[in-house]
């Protein structure tokens, strides 16, 4: 019989090694499953691991998807360390890719590159605005941040849709329901001719840094985490628990805005349906894969690139479902939540024993 025993001490090694040992769970559960669905294990593995690090090219295109997880996740982590649980980054990178549309349709063909900085700005507006309501509905009405911010994904999708279905459409799309190409003034920087690495990559490593110092460097960052982790004693030291709410949702609401922005001015162009792509779901598990650490958070955000962009050529190469990079994220999570029960627990065989012998 197997029971879990509560450790003395909570496992240190295990801490570190948990996400590792999640991912190696989670590539033995793939090969399993490509062998069920008839699929070559090997081939399988190598468009998820190898196809999208094999070149400059292919960096170029990981880049392109771990820059907006990195920056929501850095929010989010900002959140959860702070014991407050924004679900909906995903509803605040839509409507930073809204505000963050809205001013790049002003621009035109002679306007200046500088443009390129209100764009960003707006869509840190837009998403800390979204992330706003929530803290006000918390801090007013004791709402759960959960239900609320959820539901508000729904409310930026729809405004999106009413947009680019209605005001916003261009006239001369053909009835497709997207707004003007932006000027390309209001385009994102490219790192290199001819890859799509833009300047969003110097972006999230900047707010890497400057994320990590907050959290690590500052009186601020020490007293979200304190209300995070002990509440009680966060009140007894004099830390406002409405201070930590509105810090945490608003730079989490930023971030994932700023996202957004640089979603829309970057690879997309212009705004479309299609501009919820669910990172803002994917960065929970980022986040959490990371260990809420903004290093450990863009190596997290690596390998969820790689599961988005393994999909995509499982799709085409191997007549896979789409699906499958949605499973790869699950099986990663349910693996990381298994493996760090082992951290405060140890597996015993047997039945417990009775404490004073038998009677």
């Amino acid at each position: 019989m197997l029971r879990l025993e509560v450790r003395p001490q909570p496992s240190r090694l295990l801490s570190y090694t948990s996400p590792l040992i999640a991912l190696a769970l989670t590539v033995l559960i793939g090969v399993a499953l490509f062998a069920l669905l008839g699929k070559d294990p090997v081939k399988g593995l190598q468009v998820f691991l190898w196809e999208p690090v094999k070149s400059a090219y292919a960096w170029s295109e990981l880049s392109v998807k771990a820059v907006p997880l990195v920056l929501i996740a850095l929010g989010l982590a900002v959140c959860f360390r702070s014991n407050v649980w924004n679900i909906g980054a995903e509803g605040q990178f839509v409507l930073g890719a809204i505000f963050a549309g809205g001013v790049a349709m002003q621009a035109g063909p002679d306007s200046s590159r500088w443009v390129l900085l209100p764009i960003l700005a707006a869509g840190m507006l837009g998403g800390m605005l979204w992330a706003g309501v929530v803290a006000l509905l918390r801090d007013r009405f004791n709402a759960s941040e959960i239900l609320v911010s959820l539901m508000l994904v729904y409310v930026a999708d729809q405004v999106l849709g009413y947009l680019v279905y209605g005001p916003w459409k261009d006239p001369n799309g053909y009835n497709f329901p997207q707004t003007i190409t932006f000027a390309a003034a209001t385009k994102v920087p490219r790192l290199v001719e001819g890859l799509r690495a833009n300047l969003g990559v110097v972006v999230a490593l900047a707010a890497v840094g400057a994320l990590w110092a907050f959290l690590f460097r500052t009186y601020r960052g020490f007293a979200l985490q304190v209300g995070g982790l002990a509440p009680a004693a966060a009140r007894y030291a004099g830390f406002s628990s409405r201070a930590a709410l509105w810090t945490a949702l608003l730079v989490s609401g930023g971030l994932a805005g700023l996202a957004g922005a640089l979603e829309a001015a970057g690879p997309l162009g212009q705004l479309t349906p299609y501009v919820p792509a669910g990172y803002g779901f994917a960065a929970i598990i980022v986040a959490y894969v990371g260990r809420l650490h903004p290093v450990g958070i863009v190596f997290s955000a690596i390998l969820m690139s790689m599961f988005y962009i393994g999909g995509e050529l499982a799709q085409s190469r191997l007549g896979l479902p789409k699906a499958l990079t949605g499973v790869f994220q699950g099986l990663l999570l349910f693996a990381l939540l298994a493996c760090d029960t082992l951290i405060h627990y140890r597996i015993r065989i047997g039945h417990p024993g009775r404490a004073g012998g038998s009677r």
